[in-house]
């Protein structure tokens, strides 16, 4: 059963539902630049307002980083990075530049706070892996993102927070990380994007050679062809069938 509109949950529902989706066929061509009325230009921010109209749920033009964290801050809907934990339907925002030019470049939406100084996230408009664009990557993907000091030594880009008036009673809550070893699937699916302790567990079981524990297109190539061998749809998400089937590991 799908959240209810206007919550939360529901955004961030409808994000990841367009997890993988690409631009094209021209560069910056997309449903959610035309829907924004910006087709053409760079797009994580009209995919955040793309995701937010079809969940009911009202936000800040954002097409420019700048004005939508701007809006925000404006309404007192804004929370620094240092200042408090993210929640699930918050609206990141990210600076790459490490201070060599001034202002955010890049916009997503939280998933859920990892509780270890890291955040999930859903973005449009970046990388599948941290070789590529961060900010001008051309797709859909879920990243781990730091917006803190972190053990895992994940660099810190998050600028900050902007949250959408849900109101109190449609708050939900960041799921709990049960398994940090990676020996148990960890309860969600494992997209190309992410990183950690499980991607380096299907790496290893695929004999990838490094396990870096990164969610590239090798790692993608790799599942999709042991999807395919055991007449699996070939997607290149590895959901609880496909990680049971690779790594021989739990589920639960």
């Amino acid at each position: 059963m799908a959240a209810a509109q206007g919550t939360a949950a529901r955004l961030v529902e409808v994000a990841l539902a367009e997890l993988g989706t690409a631009e094209g066929p021209k560069d910056n061509q997309t449903k959610y630049g035309a829907f924004a009325k910006a087709n053409f230009l760079p797009w994580c921010g009209s995919f955040c307002m793309w995701s937010a109209n079809q969940a009911g749920v009202k936000l800040p033009n954002t097409v420019s980083t700048v004005v939508g964290a701007t809006a925000f801050k404006k309404a007192k809907q804004w929370t620094d990075a240092t200042s408090a934990a993210p929640r699930p339907g918050d609206i990141i925002y990210f600076d790459f530049s490490k201070g060599m030019t001034a202002g955010i470049q890049h916009v997503g939406i939280v998933v859920k706070d990892n509780g270890d100084g890291s955040v999930t996230t859903i973005e449009g408009n970046t990388a599948g892996n941290e070789k590529g664009s961060q900010n001008n990557g051309g797709e859909v993907a879920k990243k781990v993102r730091a917006y803190k000091t972190n053990k895992k030594g994940l660099p810190i880009f998050v600028v900050g927070f902007g949250r959408p008036a849900y109101g109190a009673a449609v708050e939900v809550k960041a799921e709990k990380v049960v398994d940090t070893t990676g020996k148990v699937y960890p309860g969600e699916t494992i997209d190309p994007g992410e990183s950690g302790v499980h991607v380096k567990t299907i790496q290893t079981a695929l004999d990838i050679k490094p396990a870096d524990g990164m969610y590239g297109p090798v790692t993608k190539k790799a599942v999709m062809a042991h999807q395919e061998a055991k007449k699996m749809s070939p997607t290149g998400v590895v959901d609880a069938a496909t990680w049971k089937s690779i790594t021989g590991l739990p589920v639960k």
